[in-house]
């Protein structure tokens, strides 16, 4: 069984661009969600990274929990905040 982490030990990372209306999309779940559940997130551009734009590109918006993909081309609210409570060890 994996323990249990904090709110502080979360992080969601979305990978997107500009212009991108699923981004926008994603942004406005991963801001409620980790607002509700306490848990920090950061955006990247992927176009100030060529690493990132030919990893991602065809993907945007990718979400990713503490550094492991979850989700790409939209982001299911309730399936992220079942990640995140199952991490924070809530009950779904």
């Amino acid at each position: 069984m994996s323990r249990t982490l904090s709110p502080d030990e979360v992080l969601i990372t979305l990978y997107g661009k500009p212009g991108c209306h699923l981004c926008e999309d994603a942004r406005a779940v991963i801001e409620r969600v980790t607002a509700d559940l306490g848990v920090r997130w950061e955006e990247r551009d992927i176009t100030r990274s060529e690493e990132d734009t030919r990893r991602y590109w065809e993907q945007i918006p990718v979400t990713l929990i503490n550094g492991v993909q979850h989700d790409f081309w939209r982001v299911d609210e309730s399936r992220l905040r079942a990640a995140i409570g199952e991490l924070l060890g809530r009950v779904r």
